[in-house]
């Protein structure tokens, strides 16, 4: 197939992929179900949610060296095994056993979610080498509407035959969309002036730089304003007075508002600049974090949009960051290392989660945008001082 006719493939591939590997931006419909259906305490729950997360940051780093080294292609269909088989794996797992539901549930769809989102986006990337960033929020909306897809899944097929039901019909939808959409994965032709574009740094120099160390930084210090808060979604909507039968569209706004962030801010970082754009991102985070502390009744809805959409936007904006300043050949590995700063962040938040009152959590994820932004500021391209 043509290079020119290929891109529309790869981005449909990258849609289909991403729908379904949104999970931490949904666990709040899942958190009640699984401390129901195996009989986990609310620690355990969300332990469970921070190994996830944990898992994704680790898995995009592994993922990324299997991407630079077999393609993409591979990374995708192994990521696909291991996302498909953690959620048939939990459909087997015995009520009260959470060292077990970690083990065969949390790290690998973690990381099974993390070997398949490097190598879509990457992909995308070096098929619009001159869009990057709107390369990669064609492929993050899917994400971001994964929310909304979980939320009416969970809803019915769990609501009506249980968790474990639910968890194996997923895991059989996963291996079909991802399993289909990884085999359409490939790499462009490499050759003249598309060579030469995708020159850049291995992880091994990445790594040294000034730059590496402040991007990893800032994506850990996006993660609490969000995940300090997304697996209790619906309790806390409760508690600020929304009903309880509208608790649910929690996930489903902020899903609509992670789509739209994931599309609207890397493309708009295309035209403006990655860090004018990050600016923007950590600003509304921090300007959220409070917001979200006082709001009461349908204004938590309103509020927690505003977070994930700046939330999914910064996530969707660094990996053309990533690119733009190390190179685009190996984009995919890259990013993996860059994407540790998710475990760092996940661990901040669990911590944060069970260690804080509410109130102090909110001050937690304000203050950790505003160093965040802080980290963002002080980024400059590779060689300069």
């Amino acid at each position: 197939m043509a290079k020119q006719n290929r891109g529309p493939y790869i981005l449909a591939a990258g849609v289909g992929v991403q729908m379904l590997t949104g999970i931490p931006a949904a666990w709040g419909v899942f958190q009640r179900p699984v401390m129901q259906g195996y009989s986990l305490s609310r620690g355990q729950a969300m332990l469970g949610f921070a190994v996830l997360v944990a898992a994704y940051g680790v898995g995009c780093a592994v993922g990324g060296l299997l991407q630079d080294r077999r393609g993409p292609r591979t990374a995708g269909l192994w990521g696909t095994a291991l996302l498909a088989g953690g959620f048939f794996a939990a459909a087997l797992v015995p009520a009260g056993n959470a060292p077990l539901f970690l083990l065969v549930y949390s790290v690998p769809v973690g990381v099974g979610s993390a070997f398949l989102a490097p190598a879509v986006m990457a992909c995308a990337q070096k098929w619009y080498q001159n869009r990057k960033g709107w390369a990669t929020g064609v492929t993050g909306v899917a994400m971001g509407l994964s929310g909304a897809f979980f939320t009416l899944f969970v809803k019915g097929v769990g609501g009506r035959w249980g968790i474990r039901i639910c968890f194996a019909a997923l895991g059989a939808i996963m291996l079909l969309v991802c399993g289909a959409g990884a085999a359409i994965l490939q790499d462009p032709p490499c050759t003249g002036n598309a060579k030469a574009a995708q020159q850049g740094m291995n992880h091994r120099q990445m790594i040294r730089t000034r730059a590496y160390k402040l991007c990893v930084a800032a994506v850990a210090l996006s993660s609490p304003p969000v995940l300090l808060f997304s697996p209790e979604i619906f309790s806390i909507a409760a508690d600020r007075g929304l009903p309880e039968n509208a608790a649910p569209f929690s996930i489903v706004l902020g899903s609509a508002a992670s789509a739209a962030g994931r599309l609207l801010c890397p493309a708009g970082s295309d035209r403006f600049g990655r860090k004018r754009v990050l600016y923007l991102v950590y600003l509304g985070l921090a300007a959220g974090s409070v917001w979200f502390a006082f709001a009461q009744n349908w204004w938590v809805l309103a509020s927690y949009a505003l977070l994930t959409f700046f939330y999914s936007g910064g996530a969707a904006v660094q990996p053309a960051l990533n690119t733009d300043l190390f190179g685009l050949r190996h984009a995919g590995v890259n990013y993996g290392f860059i994407a540790l700063g998710m475990s760092a962040g996940s661990l901040l938040s669990y911590i944060g989660s069970q260690a804080l009152p509410l109130a102090a959590r909110h001050w937690l994820a304000g203050g950790c945008a505003l160093v965040g932004l802080f980290c963002v500021r002080l980024v400059k391209p590779v060689g300069e001082s």
